[in-house]
């Protein structure tokens, strides 16, 4: 029994999915000034944050799009064996961080774990499993997904992702950048590091049947390295790659699309830049390659189903969004097909999305237009 996403919703700093989709497509950056954080004391005054400061801003974030997406779906989790993943880095850093500085004592530990958030949006949901897998989270639930639906386990899942910026990681970016960085520069030259994003996003995920869904997902491929804390290992990230294309009985030159990780690092644009390279080493012409970040920053936990959900669009409309903020491609990319200045048109039968996180949690999906 195959699997097929048959709704998406997300969240961003540009606002839902249409917005999103249009910001992105019109080339347009949401990096902006931070207003929560001092940047005197976290060596960070950027990001790419959603508007709004109230408390437990991921929760609430992914509450949104659980219950966007159950609608679009037209699930009833009361009459569906219906469970949901969520994956996620941070968690609620940042109320913990608020609550520890305001001298409370005990904070509600269930709070870091989603189920509240979902079963707000969706009663009936039989349960509720948080991942925090570091910026691949998504699409590890992704992969788990899967398994749930076309094992017959669960007649749907709610795959999530969700994060926010806190604090202590916002200390940590600015403690590894030479200076500061005011928007992220995917696979340019002139990169100067990373910048987190405000963000969630949901899929619905569901056995395939005829008529219905936005696109097929065909495999989603797993490794896990721990080569090294923060830096990608190559042979980690070509691991995940052949698992997935092998998983879903595809060849690389059937590829259309790589919707990359694109950090705006130079660890990750280099390792992922020449791993592309290799993959795709005699496909001519190769896929296109986009890169997201650079308009929305790095949404952790979310980001990789982000880029599934972007790219479930270009497979419907095949319209795919430029890289942002990338002027002059640094010498590695210099082979790839990137996508820069301006949206192109493109016919995308099958996409590859790339998710790396830190402790070598990579997480690599392909998905096909359902035509």
């Amino acid at each position: 029994m195959s699997a097929t996403i048959t709704a998406t919703a997300v969240r961003t700093c540009f606002g839902d999915g249409p917005a999103t989709v249009g910001a992105l497509l019109s080339g347009a950056c949401g990096a902006a000034g931070l207003r929560r954080s001092d940047p005197a004391r976290v060596g960070v005054g950027h990001g790419y944050p959603i508007d709004d400061d109230r408390p437990f801003g991921p929760s609430r974030w992914l509450t949104d799009c659980v219950a966007e997406a159950v609608a679009a779906a037209g699930l009833d989790p009361r009459r569906q064996r219906v469970v949901s993943l969520v994956g996620t880095g941070l968690r609620e850093s940042a109320e913990v961080e608020r609550a520890a500085l305001a001298g409370a004592v005990d904070f509600p530990a269930e709070r870091l774990h989603f189920a509240g958030a979902v079963a707000g949006a969706a009663p009936g949901v039989q349960r509720v499993v948080t991942l925090a897998n570091a910026c691949s989270a998504g699409g590890s639930a992704l992969a788990l997904a899967q398994d749930l639906v076309e094992t017959g386990e669960a007649d749907a899942v709610l795959v999530g992702g969700t994060d926010g910026s806190s604090a202590s990681m916002l200390a940590m970016i600015g403690r590894v950048a030479s200076h500061p960085t005011r928007r992220v520069q995917p696979f340019d030259a002139d990169r100067a590091g990373v910048l987190l994003g405000d963000g969630a996003a949901v899929l619905v995920v569901e056995p395939e049947r005829p008529g219905r869904g936005l696109a097929r997902l065909l495999a989603t491929g797993l490794s896990c390295d721990a080569g090294h804390e923060t830096a990608p290992d190559p042979a980690g990230i070509l691991r995940a790659v052949h698992d997935a294309h092998h998983r879903a009985d595809r060849r690389p030159d059937q590829v259309d699309l790589v919707v990359a990780h694109g950090t705006g690092t130079t660890l990750n644009d280099e390792t992922e830049a020449r791993v592309i390279a290799q993959v795709f080493a005699g496909c001519e012409p190769g896929p296109l390659v986009t890169a997201l970040k650079g308009a929305v920053g790095h949404t952790s936990g979310g980001s990789a189903l982000l880029s599934v959900a972007v790219a479930v669009e270009v497979l419907r409309t095949g319209r795919v969004p430029p890289v942002i903020g990338l002027t002059r491609p640094a010498p590695e990319a210099a082979t790839l097909r990137l996508v820069r200045d301006a949206a192109v048109r493109a016919d995308v039968r099958v996409a590859q999305v790339d998710a790396f996180g830190f402790g070598g949690l990579n997480a690599v999906t392909l998905l096909e237009a359902l035509r």
